[in-house]
C-alpha cells in the first residue's frame, strides 16, 4: 500500500499538548498554569461534568483512515480539529509528557526517546529511565493532573500496573489516583466504576498500548496492526455505553508511525563517513540526534547531508530551536538536544547497530519524525 509522504515541519496550530487544558476547560476548571501555558489553540470541546481522555498509543489518524471500515464505532465520531499533530519528536516519552503538563518540549525538557545526560557520555531512555535521573528535578514543572486534583477534580489514571511510581509517569503523568489493570477486557468496567464513584468533576485518563504494539511489531499496515483496532474500536463502544450522562468521552493518540525496511536504513556501523565524529546517536531512527565532537558541527553536517541526500532534512540545534520546534525553552533543555536535528523522509531510517538490540533493530513499525504518517493524531469526541 502506498503511504502519505506529505509533511509539515513545526510549530503546529492545536497539539497534543492543548488536550487536557480543554479538557478542564470544558468542565469549567481554571488552573493557575492555564493562563501561564497562554498558547493559542484551536482545541475547544464541548461542556461537560467529567471527562474521559484515551489515548490510544500508536493510533495515527492516517493509519485509522485508512481502516476505517474495521472501526464502526470510531469512524461516526466527531473530530474536535481540522488537524491535530503529536507535536516533534514524534514519539511516545515526548507526546505524553506534553499530553500531561500542556507544555511543549523546550519546557517540560523530555525531547526525544533517547538524548544525552547533561554533562555524561552516555544516552538517557525516557521510556525505561534505567540510571535516569530524579524525575522531579528532570521535568519540575507541575502536571495538570496534579494541578486539577489540588483544585478539587476527582483524577484518576488506569494504565498499565508496572508503569505505576516510573520515571516517566512521574515525570509526565503524575496526579490524583493510579488504577494499575493489567487485563485488557477490564480496562472499560474499571473505567466506569470510578466515574460512578464520583458526583462531579472526574478526570479520568486511559493508556491503551496494544496498537502501538501490534505496530512496532508487525507493521502499522499489517493484519495484527487491523486486529488491534478492532478490538479498541469494539472496547471505546462499550466505554460509550457506561458512561453516566454528561460525560465528555475524547479519544487521541501519542504519535502514527510508518514502515522502515532495512534496505533504507543508514547504519553508522556500516557508513563510516556518518561515523567521523560523532559522539553518540540519539533520538530516534526516524528523527536521530547527532551529538558531535567539538568544533566537528559543520563538517559532520555537510556530510550528512550529502549522504542523505533527499532522504532526510538536517539543521543546527540552534535553527531548530529558533524556528520554534520545541516551543519555549527551559534553561537547561538546550543542552539535551542533539547538535544535529535530522528529520526522515520517506521511509529512510538511522541506527547505530553496535548501541541497539537486535530486537529493535528488527521492529518493521517505526516513528519520530514530522511526517503526515507520523504526526498526525485523531481528536475524537462523545458526549453522553
Amino acid at each position: 500500500m502506498t503511504q502519505n509522504v506529505g509533511w509539515a515541519l513545526p510549530p503546529y496550530d492545536v497539539t497534543l499538548a492543548d488536550t487536557l487544558p480543554a479538557a478542564l476547560a470544558s468542565m469549567g476548571v481554571e488552573l493557575p498554569s492555564q493562563a501561564e501555558i497562554g498558547r493559542r489553540t484551536g482545541l475547544s470541546l464541548p461542556t461537560a461534568r467529567n471527562v474521559v481522555v484515551v489515548l490510544a498509543d500508536g493510533l495515527g489518524a492516517a493509519q485509522l483512515e485508512r481502516r476505517r471500515g474495521h472501526a464502526a464505532f470510531l469512524r461516526n465520531l466527531k473530530s474536535a480539529a481540522s488537524e491535530v499533530r503529536c507535536g516533534f519528536p514524534s514519539t511516545t516519552s515526548v507526546s505524553l509528557s506534553s499530553l500531561g503538563t500542556g507544555r511543549l518540549p523546550g519546557e517540560h525538557g523530555i525531547t526525544a526517546w533517547q538524548t544525552k545526560v547533561p554533562g555524561a557520555d552516555r544516552l538517557l531512555n525516557h521510556l525505561s529511565w534505567a540510571d535516569g535521573p530524579d524525575p522531579r528535578a528532570y521535568q519540575p514543572v507541575k502536571t495538570l493532573l496534579q494541578e486539577a486534583d489540588e483544585a478539587g477534580v476527582h483524577v484518576t489514571t488506569v494504565s498499565q500496573p508496572q508503569f505505576q511510581g516510573s520515571g516517566l509517569t512521574t515525570a509526565a503523568l503524575q496526579g490524583g489516583d493510579f488504577v494499575g489493570v493489567a487485563k485488557i477486557d477490564q480496562r472499560v468496567p474499571t473505567v466506569a466504576r470510578c466515574l460512578r464513584a464520583q458526583d462531579n468533576h472526574h478526570l479520568v485518563y486511559l493508556y491503551w498500548p496494544e496498537i502501538d504494539k501490534a505496530g512496532h511489531v508487525y507493521g502499522p499496515d499489517s493484519q495484527e496492526w487491523t486486529g488491534a483496532l478492532e478490538v479498541f474500536d469494539a472496547a471505546m463502544a462499550q466505554l460509550s455505553r457506561s458512561l453516566p450522562p454528561e460525560t465528555l468521552l475524547v479519544i487521541t493518540a501519542d504519535h502514527g508511525m510508518i514502515e522502515a525496511p532495512p534496505a533504507q536504513r543508514y547504519d553508522l556501523v556500516e557508513r563510516s563517513e556518518l561515523a567521523q565524529d560523532v559522539l553518540l546517536l540519539g533520538g530516534e531512527p526516524r528523527a536521530p540526534y547527532v551529538y558531535v565532537a567539538p568544533g566537528q558541527q559543520a563538517a559532520v553536517k555537510a556530510r550528512w547531508t550529502e549522504v542523505l541526500g533527499d532522504d532526510a532534512y538536517v539543521v543546527d540545534r540552534d535553527e531548530a530551536v529558533e524556528r520554534g520546534w520545541y516551543g519555549p525553552m527551559r534553561d537547561g533543555v538546550l543542552e539535551r538536544l542533539g547538535d544535529l536535528i535530522v528529520l526522515m523522509r520517506g521511509r529512510a531510517t538511522v541506527v547505530d547497530s553496535s548501541a541497539l538490540r537486535p530486537n529493535l533493530l528488527a521492529l518493521p513499525g517505526l516513528h519520530g519524525s514530522v511526517t503526515d504518517e507520523e504526526s498526525l493524531i485523531p481528536m475524537l469526541t462523545y458526549l453522553s
